[in-house]
């Protein structure tokens, strides 16, 4: 169904009086503690906000143009998001999300309407996608949101995104917060080249094989990670990447943000120590320092580790993807070093 976006005539407007001033100031403040009440921890957002208008006063009265609008949402504090994007889901016909209970709660915040989403995620993308499909061929207003932070960054969105692509549908972005340049800008790290790696695999020899990859690479590495896992991955990134700065940043722009510093060999330790961590985890990794090509003594070191648990096959396989060094080079060194321990 159309929405009515008729303008009102300035004729008809009526004028302010000072109740009606001081009514709309009382309605900001309300609006302004229940976001507050909502980004200090889990208190009850739904009690809080009772008395917050469904129609934003920041609504413009030119809609958007038709097509699928990739909306950026706060990573944390509900009060980061941008007008526009308040803007886009306000007028939007649909409102593609990962969680339906995330977004309603965040539209809830700015007094939006809860009732135009539609669960999109990579489990239900075959069902749900051709259902957003069929409203942008119709002219309509798509939205598509994240959980936290920028859709398609390490979230779903791609396929949709390129689905419209090839039906001639028009994609806008509506930028906002991320998680990769927030961390960047905490970390105190070089920001001039920077990779995003996504998050490392769950199994420490994949995982260190996929760190292998990233070994040579002359920019500093960002990364996301499980607190569960952090202080394995954090120790198989000091033996791969070797030893480099680093930052572990944790529930940023939230209440209990921190930001913990260090070698990776010391945040290894940290974490081993204290346990996990809780709330969401961005590390921030410094570049290589030289040309990042590991010494020989640090290659038999590598090579004499692994060929105590691990065949000369394996071991020379791991320690070439680790290394990046040719794999017959490593395959003649691990047999002569075998050789030699069994002498």
């Amino acid at each position: 169904m159309s929405k009515d976006r008729s303008k009102t005539s300035p004729k008809n407007t009526p004028k302010n009086t000072g109740d009606e001033d001081q009514n709309t100031v009382g309605t900001q403040q309300k609006t302004a503690s229940a976001i507050e009440s909502s980004i200090q921890g889990d208190s009850d957002v739904d009690g809080s906000l009772s008395s917050i208008t469904s129609k934003p006063s920041h609504r413009r009265q030119n809609p958007p143009a038709a097509g699928l609008h990739i909306v950026a949402t706060p990573i944390g504090n509900a009060s980061d998001i941008t007008l526009r994007a308040l803007d886009i889901l306000a007028q939007a016909d649909m409102i593609a999300c990962e969680d339906t209970r995330v977004t309603r709660k965040l539209l809830s915040i700015h007094g939006l309407d809860t009732h135009r989403l539609l669960a999109y995620h990579e489990h239900n993308a075959e069902s749900a996608g051709p259902k957003i499909m069929e409203a942008l061929n119709s002219g309509k207003i798509v939205a598509q949101v994240s959980d936290a932070g920028t859709p398609m960054i390490n979230d779903p969105g791609y396929r949709l995104a390129q689905q419209c692509r090839d039906a001639g549908i028009s994609v806008h972005v509506v930028p906002g917060a991320s998680a990769v340049t927030s961390a960047l800008v905490l970390a105190g790290l070089p920001t001039d080249r920077f990779m995003y790696c996504g998050f490392p695999p769950p199994k420490s020899g994949r995982r260190r094989t996929w760190l292998g990859a990233q070994r040579h690479i002359d920019a500093t590495l960002v990364m996301l990670e499980s607190p569960s896992r952090l202080a394995a991955s954090l120790a198989d990134m000091n033996d791969v990447l070797g030893p480099r700065p680093a930052a572990v940043t944790r529930e940023m722009t939230k209440k209990f943000e921190e930001v913990r510093r260090g070698t990776l060999a010391e945040l290894a330790a940290h974490y081993a120590s204290a346990g996990p961590p809780k709330g969401e985890i961005t590390l921030v990794i410094g570049a290589p320092e030289g040309d990042g090509v590991p010494d020989a003594a640090d290659v038999e070191a590598r090579l004499r580790s692994a060929l105590a648990t691990e065949s000369v096959r394996e071991a020379s396989a791991r320690i070439a993807a680790e290394t990046g060094l040719p794999r017959r080079d490593i395959y003649t060194q691990a047999l002569a070093l075998k050789d030699a321990l069994e002498k």
